[in-house]
């Protein structure tokens, strides 16, 4: 929403004038944040968990999914990174092919591009040959007594190229894995929040029959202030209060954070940042692509909202 925008800055002091506590002790701005920010997600993800960082926030949603399945295995993108802590380091190709390299409970799936990947445009049916590199995968697995945990993937791969996955690749994608006993994660720590501006969450471009079973959340939703978010269904979230090992985090949903994240709200809102979102995309995008016809070395151009890649060729 902007540098220092003064919206955000009179919450952060009003708050820090009035209280700050560590999360053991109630207060009103967790449950008014949590519910204005359910508003905005499928009604089934009505459950959230305040944290620090998208680093926590993937973690946590991690140890969700191992509880809820009971399995262990989890599928990623080539090329995606989901944060700096060990347990995502490991499930992030981008870093463990330059450090102590895959884990036997990592599985990594071809990104879905059309531009460079497997399946391209020129493919018939792209959709289901990348889907099909999932069911493979989790078969594969199942032959060598392996279970999947979740498919863990940035609603629009960022780190991996800024890739548009087809319409229709995540609910192909969450059939296998639901059928596998897996869990379906979103990670919408750097497109979420309206970057995309025809809808809120990128997910969504994906279409209205889809919801994953877990949402992350992280980067622009405290404005640069440390504030993340975990979304899940009831029985997910019940199954992992089931341990009777409760879950805390010190600062997660303290009240400056949600003050914080109540006011990146009202500024989207109220400074119709998704429209915005979409027009000067729009227009970033049509100017791009004039240069593409200009410039042999663009091949390609692709995005959506503020969320746009330019391929350089040789």
């Amino acid at each position: 929403v902007g540098h220092c925008h003064p919206d955000i800055v009179k919450a952060a002091h009003e708050q820090n004038q009035l209280l700050n506590t560590n999360s053991r002790y109630l207060h009103d701005n967790l449950v008014d944040y949590a519910e204005r920010l359910s508003k905005t997600l499928p009604e089934k993800l009505c459950i959230c968990y305040f944290l620090n960082s998208g680093s926590e926030a993937n973690d946590l949603a991690l140890r969700l999914a191992r509880q809820y399945t009971k399995h262990e295995d989890v599928i990623v993108l080539d090329h995606a990174y989901h944060g700096h802590l060990t347990s995502l380091i490991d499930i992030s190709p981008y870093k463990f092919r330059n450090l102590e390299g895959q884990k036997e409970w990592v599985h990594v799936a071809p990104v879905p591009d059309t531009y460079r990947g497997l399946y391209r445009e020129d493919h018939e049916d792209p959709v289901t040959a990348y889907a099909d590199g999932v069911k493979n995968i989790i078969e594969h697995a199942h032959k060598r007594g392996r279970k999947i945990a979740a498919f863990f993937v940035e609603s629009l791969p960022s780190v991996g190229g800024q890739i548009i996955p087809p319409a229709g690749y995540f609910q192909k994608v969450a059939e296998h894995v639901h059928k596998a006993g897996g869990v379906f994660i979103a990670d919408e720590i750097q497109v979420g929040f309206g970057r995309v501006g025809k809808h809120f969450w990128a997910f969504q471009l994906q279409g209205e029959d889809f919801i994953p079973d877990i949402v992350t959340m992280g980067k622009p939703i405290g404005n640069g202030h440390p504030l993340a978010c975990v979304a899940t269904t009831k029985e997910i979230a019940e199954a992992f209060a089931a341990t009777g090992v409760e879950y805390f985090n010190t600062f997660g949903g303290n009240p400056v954070s949600c003050a914080i994240g109540l006011a990146v709200l009202d500024v989207i809102e109220k400074e119709h940042l998704q429209a915005h979102a979409t027009e000067v995309g729009n227009f970033l995008m049509k100017t791009l692509k004039e240069q593409q016809i200009k410039h042999p070395i663009i091949g390609d151009v692709r995005g959506c909202g503020l969320f746009i890649g330019v391929d350089l060729i040789k």
